[in-house]
């Protein structure tokens, strides 16, 4: 019981990652109604700047590094992922206003190859750390209910807070403000929204601003357990089976989805690939994924799509 229960906290801790990577499809999708390809750039990009800028600013300021120079390449990181999105609507998403999705599809693409080179011609191509202080050491718990406790990573814990902070914080943004009922117009009609006097072009830099900051704490946890490396862009390819499970317009959608991804690669790995011979964690979420576009293509909290004649 003690390992079936460390198992399935391991899934979902990564779960809850996979749902941070997955909130950048939700949050462009929704302010665009177009699917983002360039959102693992985005998540490499940050991180190659949050590693760098760690390193840098402590030698510019002549500071010891720790906590302050963390602080400031936060900052520094973040105002960086507010000028690429400026930059992203005011060169190519402002020309394709009103255009087909698949224009948008491609043009998001064409960033997505764009950024990958950006990043490591300015931060260099090297893999980098980063070291925000989230302790490594496992801990165990529970060891009054079994024999040794379970063994538990505090990293994946503090993951696992954080992303929850930012999940709750984009839903009430998303519900309770303004500016996010002005994002949900817009996706639901460019033309409609703009008729109404809500100006697209400051729409889709707060929502490409939102989704860099997104991108930049999945950089940061990610490279802090994996490395910042290129194969930090391949993550977001995960993130494709959470958005089909949860829904491409649900923010509860990510989370859930990425909750049953992570928990569902686990247990099959562990239970199901020694009678197989492994690999399923590979393939399960794509698997799962295919078998929910046969039966139900919004998702569990998607949207459903009727057409009236």
């Amino acid at each position: 019981m003690a390992f079936f229960l460390e198992t399935l906290f391991g899934g979902l801790m990564v779960g809850m990652l996979y749902a941070l990577v997955a909130l950048g499809f939700v949050l462009i999708f929704k302010a665009s109604g177009v699917f983002n390809f360039a959102q693992g750039a985005m998540v490499l990009f940050s991180a190659l700047a949050m590693a760098r800028f760690s390193e840098w600013i402590p030698q510019w300021l002549g500071i010891a590094p720790g906590l302050l120079g963390n602080l400031l390449a936060i900052l520094v990181a973040l105002a960086l992922m507010v000028v690429v999105a400026w930059l992203i609507e005011r060169l190519a998403l402002r020309h394709l206003v009103n255009q087909e999705p698949i224009t948008l599809l491609m043009a998001t693409l064409g960033i997505a190859y764009l950024l990958d080179g950006l990043g490591p011609l300015i931060f260099g191509s090297a893999v980098y750390s980063i070291d925000v202080g989230m302790p490594k050491d496992p801990i165990f718990v529970l060891g009054g209910l079994f024999e040794g406790g379970l063994l538990v990573s505090q990293e994946d814990l503090y993951a696992a807070g954080i992303a929850t902070l930012l999940v709750i914080g984009l839903a009430v943004f998303f519900q309770k403000t303004k500016t996010g009922r002005a994002l949900r117009a817009v996706a639901d009609d460019h033309q409609a929204a703009q008729s109404i006097g809500i100006p697209l072009s400051r729409i889709w830099v707060i929502v490409w601003s939102v989704a860099g900051g997104v991108a930049l704490v999945v950089g940061i946890i990610w490279g802090s357990k994996l490395g910042v490396q290129f194969s930090l862009s391949l993550v977001a390819l995960k993130a494709l089976p959470v958005v089909i499970l949860g829904g491409l317009t649900s923010i509860p959608g990510a989370i859930v989805g990425g909750l049953i991804i992570g928990v569902g690669e686990k247990l099959s790995e562990v239970y199901i690939g020694p009678m197989v011979g492994g690999g399923i964690e590979t393939w399960f979420a794509y698997g799962l994924a295919l078998a929910f576009l046969l039966v139900r293509p919004q998702g569990l909290f998607g949207d459903k799509i009727i057409d009236r004649v």
